[in-house]
């Protein structure tokens, strides 16, 4: 994770935004007097969405939970795609 201030930014936009979409690590950006903003990929900012949706409810959690458990003990089952 890289920080740097507003005037960096706006100074080497399309540097810095070409880093954040290469490394695929978010860069902070500092403003004065102002809160800080982040700047992500748009496929992690998805996958983050993802993850609070499914993980949203406690039920859902501890279902998503166990299923991992289970798989990590030996317990799933591969299976070919439908349209395989």
């Amino acid at each position: 994770m890289g920080s740097i201030g507003f005037t960096e930014l706006r100074r080497n936009l399309a540097e810095h935004l070409d880093r954040v979409e290469s490394d695929r690590v978010e860069l902070i950006v500092s403003r004065r007097d102002r809160e800080d903003l982040a700047i992500i990929p748009l496929a992690e900012l998805e996958s983050l969405r993802e993850t609070m949706h499914l993980l949203g409810t406690p039920a859902n959690a501890t279902r998503l939970m166990e299923s991992v458990k289970q798989l990590d003990a030996g317990g799933g089952a591969e299976r070919s795609l439908i349209g395989e």
